[in-house]
């Protein structure tokens, strides 16, 4: 390999979420941490050069994005999506949240039914009660180690007068990456029934083998019409500090009222940073980006050979993308509203609770195995040891 993921950086006393958070989020400084979704590895070296670059002209002052920033994006879709998109679609968001909340906020109204798929992102949750709507459940199912969409269910929440559909796509936290015909399914209905889908799709590069992402938009002319999608380059190419994302809108009336709102509070200047390293990114990082998959392959393996061969008690859901994992815990002895209260004060490893991607997530830890391999194999040892402990 080109690249060496295996190098441990140094991340504490860098302003860092992930590392400088560990006191207040876990009582300790000292867990791993393994749960805010950025990866561990140093970014492409075509993105840190171009950032070096500009830093050099030593003015940072107001910015616009060029037309290089846009054809970057289209490039982007159409060489590894097949998924050709026009210019006058594309608006600016500073990330995937503000997207949705934007969203919301501009294409439905307060008291308005809005659905979504838990377990799932839980910033889902706020957008939606924040915002003064009324939050609507299609819960997935787990069945033979995947998760599942409850298609009569999803038609029957949206015969209640559902008016707006978040999908993850490929999923976060269970890693399923849509096939075509569940995306079209629940895109028809949503046609069908007047439901306009916001499709989070911010994980949608990081795929494993044997697994294919389809852009929702992508699937027919009327679900493109009915569709808003969010992109970033931010989890792909560990740029998530640069609050640089992209909004794909193809409905002239859903784009002209989302712009309009980003113009009335101010958003559109962006990050200068964001811009150089996008364009970056996208231009330039895809022989770095085939050789991350294909060491998060290897920690996918790592992980479920490890758990089938030493941890009792917990199975993983396999993903097929993401670098998430997602862990069902719930045969061990351990009460639910303990578990992540045991793994880091026993296993000192700090992960996201369940619980707080749905309901049906308790007794689950999400953890983040975009990391050197040495790092996750002392995770996950200090788990086995911790089980093995109380079992």
């Amino acid at each position: 390999m080109s690249y060496n993921f295996d190098e441990i950086i140094p991340r504490a006393n860098t302003n860092s979420v992930k590392y400088d958070l560990r006191e207040k989020l876990f009582g300790r400084d000292d867990v791993l941490p393994m749960w805010v979704a950025d990866m561990d590895f140093r970014v492409p070296p075509p993105v840190s050069e171009a950032i070096s670059k500009r830093t050099r002209h030593e003015i940072y002052g107001y910015s616009i994005r060029p037309e290089s920033f846009y054809q970057a994006v289209m490039r982007w879709t159409e060489r590894r999506y097949h998924w050709p998109i026009a210019r006058e679609w594309l608006t600016f968001t500073p990330g995937i949240v503000p997207g949705v909340n934007l969203s919301i906020m501009t294409l439905t109204e307060p008291g308005d039914k809005v659905m979504i798929q838990p377990p799932v992102y839980f910033p889902f949750f706020q957008a939606v009660k924040k915002n003064g709507r009324q939050l609507v459940e299609n819960r997935l199912f787990l069945h033979e180690g995947r998760y599942h969409i409850d298609m009569e269910d999803f038609e029957k929440q949206l015969k209640s007068g559902v008016k707006l559909f978040i999908l993850s796509n490929p999923h976060n936290p269970g890693g399923s990456v849509w096939t075509r015909g569940e995306l079209k399914t629940m895109g028809e209905l949503c046609c069908r029934y007047g439901a306009l889908i916001i499709a989070d799709e911010i994980h949608s590069d990081i795929v494993f083998p044997g697994h294919v992402y389809t852009p929702m938009a992508s699937i027919s002319e009327e679900i493109k019409q009915n569709t808003v999608t969010f992109l970033a380059p931010s989890k792909t190419f560990n740029i998530a500090g640069l609050t640089t994302s992209v909004g794909i809108i193809p409905n002239r009336k859903f784009r002209g009222l989302f712009n309009e709102m980003i113009e009335r509070i101010h958003l559109a200047h962006g990050n200068i940073f964001g811009n150089v390293a996008l364009e970056a990114a996208y231009n330039y990082g895809e022989q770095w980006l085939e050789e991350l998959i294909s060491y998060l392959t290897g920690n996918v393996q790592l992980i479920n050979e490890f758990i089938e061969d030493h941890i009792p008690g917990i199975q993983l859901i396999k993903p097929e993308g993401t670098y998430l994992a997602w862990l069902d815990c719930r045969e061990l002895p351990v009460e639910n509203d303990r578990l992540n209260r045991f793994m880091v004060e026993r296993a000192g490893v700090g992960m996201n609770e369940g619980s707080a991607f749905g309901e049906n997530g308790t007794g689950f830890q999400r953890l983040n195995f975009g990391c050197p391999r040495k790092t996750l194999r002392t995770a996950l040892e200090n788990i086995e040891q911790a089980v093995g402990e109380i079992l």
